[in-house]
């Protein structure tokens, strides 16, 4: 008679985090302000505000927005800010620069809602692998949010795991 298979993995007290659960969903855009500036470069107050004021910003609704600019125009701050406040109210998340770093903005919003206590004196293991875009500052994030209140974390699966911290 052959011997019944366990699942050990299943069975141990380890406590998965798969960061993909808080990935954000929703459209992502990258608005490139080059397109209101004389050859891609050249900022002029006034055109600038007439193209701001009279674009459709409603194309943006509940979007993730990412703005930057593609040239090497140097923009004023005050700029941003002008197309942010036509956004506000119809984006969902506006941030200053590149789409990489929108995901990671949207990361660092989902973590600092995490309750590290929930994790005390507990075998915490991140897994690794996500079918969804994870940036890899999202790892280093949720470490430090823990690491004082577990007992170990691993990264990886729990078949294949690598000790990251060990509590003393």
């Amino acid at each position: 008679m052959a011997e019944e298979i366990i699942n050990r993995v299943s069975n141990s007290k380890l406590v998965t985090i798969d960061l993909e659960d808080y990935y954000v969903e929703g459209k992502r855009y990258r608005l490139d302000i080059s397109q209101w500036l004389d050859e891609g470069l050249v900022l002029r107050e006034k055109k600038f505000r007439q193209a701001v004021e009279s674009y459709d910003w409603t194309f943006y609704q509940d979007g993730l927005v990412a703005l930057h600019c593609s040239t090497d125009a140097i923009i004023p701050i005050w700029a941003y800010m002008l197309i942010s406040s036509k956004l506000s109210g119809i984006a969902a998340k506006i941030v200053l620069g590149n789409l990489e770093d929108l995901e990671r903005e949207l990361f660092i919003d989902q973590i600092s809602k995490i309750n590290p206590s929930d994790y005390t004196a507990k075998n915490v293991i991140i897994k690794g692998c996500s079918k969804k875009p994870v940036p890899d500052a999202a790892y280093i994030l949720i470490t430090q949010k823990i690491v004082s209140f577990t007992k170990a974390i691993m990264y990886g699966e729990a078949c294949s795991s690598v000790p990251v911290f060990k509590k003393k």
